[in-house]
């Protein structure tokens, strides 16, 4: 992305809340490779929201997405690009606004090389990807693994990290 692009970007930022937003976005993916060396459980662990709204606001939720994709296309070298980075970073940011949100770490074999893809789930269905990464890979692990729900309180109830997703593809 050019100085220019990113400028213009900056412009968008009247408020001090999306400053913050763009600017927490953006240390989250600065920092996600050394969240990546904690095992998968102890990340699901982390990742997980505690609290989140019971309503997510649409404007919030395009307000993330076009901010994450901003950071990881505005952020090189710090930022590492990559379905990793941008799947973990929506999962973690979404999540927290209340929308119900999976994460999927999959592999599969591409012209002869095991390969890996990472992407966000909801309802079911892949969420904001170009196209639908299951015909060529299988979710080998799903966070939050199983349906949770949100209890009265807002904190969430039920269903822990977990490879069920290993027997829906077999």
């Amino acid at each position: 992305m050019g100085v220019h692009r990113q400028l213009k970007v900056l412009r968008h930022l009247r408020r001090p809340s999306d400053l913050f937003l763009a600017l927490h976005i953006f240390l989250f993916a600065v920092g996600l490779p050394i969240l990546l060396r904690l095992k998968l459980p102890r990340l699901a662990t982390w990742l997980a929201p505690k609290n989140a709204p019971a309503t997510p606001e649409p404007a919030r939720i395009q307000k993330i997405v076009r901010y994450v994709d901003v950071v990881l296309q505005g952020g090189r070298p710090l930022v590492r690009p990559g379905c990793l980075t941008r799947a973990l970073t929506l999962y973690y940011f979404l999540s927290r606004t209340g929308l119900d949100v999976e994460l999927c770490f999959g592999m599969g074999n591409i012209g002869g090389t095991l390969v890996g893809h990472c992407w966000v789930v909801k309802n079911g269905e892949p969420f904001l990807e170009a196209r639908d990464p299951r015909p060529l890979f299988t979710a080998i692990y799903c966070l939050p693994g199983e349906r949770r729900s949100r209890g009265s309180d807002g904190h969430w109830t039920g269903g822990g990290p977990q490879s069920d997703a290993m027997s829906q593809h077999d």
